[in-house]
């Protein structure tokens, strides 16, 4: 069995880490480089850092934040929110990423995924996902754009698997019903993706206890589970959650 990882997820509005419920609501909650370095000193496997209004904005990433990030830890970072084009893959790289997700971008410019994963190899290029409970949808779920503010005609798991034959080579699965809940993941979502496809996909939105992670992790069949809220607000630690899925069987690195 391969080991899961545990993902500590930042989005950043303005400059400052921010959290809300369902895409909305959204608090100051803290500084992203502070929360980064102290995540990577718990010992956070990697971190997800997204600039959440970057596209609505029709902007680029804080790219100043990702570089003062990148130089206070070492460990893979994945950056997403504004990135348009290779050029935009470049520069945040360039400034200390290591994987950049396209969300957005992607599903208006399919391209950008195959473009970026022949320049800069597929491991490279994560697909970010927000998907809403659809019953007029053949998955039952519907792909949105904008910050969860715009519904597609896209099915999630037609995307998931269009994205992974363009070049993906990870899925960040975010549950727009679920986010922000402290409900548990859309387990039916992240199982019905990570069987489909042959990359692996992390579980995003609704963590809330421990008990959720283990169930994306095993009943979900994620390769991952990104966590925010409950490492944010104190609610747990990293040594807290990999300690109790290790208790249960779940291997993590």
């Amino acid at each position: 069995m391969l080991t899961k990882r545990i993902i500590a997820c930042l989005d950043v509005r303005d400059g400052k880490t921010t959290k809300g419920v369902r895409f909305a609501e959204n608090l100051d909650i803290g500084d992203p480089v502070e929360m980064s370095a102290r995540y990577y000193a718990d010992g956070i496997d990697e971190l997800v850092f997204y600039d959440i209004t970057a596209s609505v904005e029709g902007r680029h990433a804080f790219l100043d934040v990702v570089e003062r990030v990148a130089a206070r830890i070492f460990i893979p970072f994945c950056v997403g929110g504004g990135i348009g084009g290779v050029d935009d893959v470049r520069a945040a790289l360039r400034a200390g990423a290591d994987k950049v997700s396209v969300n957005t971008q992607a599903v208006r410019h399919p391209a950008i995924i195959s473009e970026g994963a022949r320049a800069f190899g597929n491991q490279c290029m994560v697909l970010g996902m927000d998907a809403k409970r659809d019953p007029a949808m053949p998955s039952g779920y519907r792909v949105y754009i904008r910050g969860g503010r715009e519904p597609t005609d896209r099915d999630a798991l037609q995307w998931a698997r269009e994205a992974v034959d363009l070049g993906a080579g990870e899925i960040v699965l975010n549950s727009i019903d679920a986010d922000g809940t402290k409900e548990g993941y859309e387990l039916p979502l992240t199982r019905l993706v990570a069987e489909s496809v042959t990359v692996p996909v992390i579980a995003s939105g609704g963590a809330g206890k421990l008990e959720h992670l283990y169930a994306a992790l095993s009943a979900g069949k994620a390769d991952a589970a990104l966590v925010a809220s409950m490492l944010h607000y104190g609610d747990t630690t990293v040594a807290g959650i990999k300690s109790y899925l290790a208790d249960r069987g779940i291997l993590v690195r």
